[in-house]
């Protein structure tokens, strides 16, 4: 069968480039931890991170230069400074490893329904593979070292139940709540967790940020992440659940940075554009208006806050332009 060059479709480049530009950032953490990771298990773990990562995008560079198309300049060793003393601990090392886990998982899942050619598709399935089972060895260690809060639980129930009537809007902001459902309790959980972690790193960020612009952005992002988990954490002490509170992953007294202000600003600016996305599926399970209402005001919250990342971004040249269609109107002047 004579084989035709099939060209990539829009979403096959947009998965690709996107991808290849994210991994470029978190290879610079993973080789700062490196540099200074002392517990032998923890140190597997973020050497697989790094290896698989510099894996992926060495494919991509493959597939974009068959392609005669541009590979993005990403992030790479000017990013960050080898030399520099470590500013988290290994438990916090371990932890990030996970939480990248926790967005690749389901975004290399996601883009597997959206690519078509056939070496694409193996690329992403392999992706896909390799990230799952290395997220259950960083989730395994997790729980090893004690460091994984697990979800609430619930008694099981007896049968099963059919919801008898659906409450007003007025009833459900301001009468009788009904008890959380498991749907609602596991995604409040997991925007507590995500937060607490995007607050560790965050202090560690701000502590070792020279530019006050840049620095000021980073403590609204820790005062944000700080809301969340206040707001979620109230709402299942309201409801006689225990509320959730991880144990401490601490950031050492280093006042030198480890990573480019640029490195920096893009991770936290598009870290936030994901929790955006991660926000509005909880929306959409919560059967509850008052917790909609909480999902609601913080989304538009974090908007705001990625919009005013990304202007600084492209204010200061930083952020790279996603290649586009061809401009009609401009060529027909």
């Amino acid at each position: 069968m004579k084989k035709h060059n099939i060209q990539l479709t829009t979403p096959e480049i947009a998965a690709l480039w996107t991808t290849y530009i994210q991994n470029s950032a978190t290879i610079c953490f993973y080789k700062h931890f490196l540099q200074q990771v002392e517990d032998t298990e923890i140190e597997r773990i973020v050497k697989e991170s790094l290896f698989l990562e510099e894996r992926y995008n060495e494919e991509i560079q493959k597939i974009f230069i068959k392609e005669d198309f541009p590979v993005p300049d990403g992030f790479s060793d000017k990013d960050v400074n080898l030399a520099a003393p470590p500013l988290y601990t290994d438990l916090f090392a371990l932890s990030f490893a996970y939480r990248v886990g926790q967005m690749t998982v389901p975004y290399y899942a996601s883009v597997l329904t959206k690519v078509a050619r056939g070496d694409v598709v193996a690329f992403f399935s392999e992706c896909l593979k390799t990230s799952t089972k290395h997220y259950r060895n960083a989730l395994d260690l997790m729980l090893a070292k004690g460091i994984y809060d697990r979800p609430p639980k619930v008694p099981y129930p007896k049968n099963v139940q059919y919801i008898k009537e659906q409450q007003t809007i007025l009833g459900a902001w301001f009468g009788d709540k009904r008890p959380l459902n498991v749907m609602e309790l596991g995604e409040i959980f997991y925007v507590i967790e995500r937060n607490y972690i995007g607050m560790v790193m965050l202090l560690g960020l701000i502590q070792v940020m020279r530019d006050q612009e840049i620095k000021e952005y980073l403590k609204k992002g820790k005062i944000l992440a700080q809301k969340q988990v206040e707001v979620f954490n109230n709402v299942l002490k309201d409801e006689d659940h225990l509320g959730n509170v991880p144990v401490s992953l601490e950031v050492t007294d280093s006042i030198v940075s480890p990573f480019s202000d640029k490195l920096i600003l893009f991770l936290i600016t598009t870290t936030s554009s994901a929790g955006l996305y991660l926000l509005a599926y909880a929306m959409s399970t919560a059967m509850r208006k008052d917790l909609a209402m909480h999902y609601s005001t913080i989304m538009l919250d974090i908007a705001k806050y990625g919009e005013d990342g990304l202007e600084m971004l492209i204010r200061r040249g930083w952020m790279e332009q996603p290649p586009q269609s061809v401009d009609r109107e401009k060529l027909q002047e």
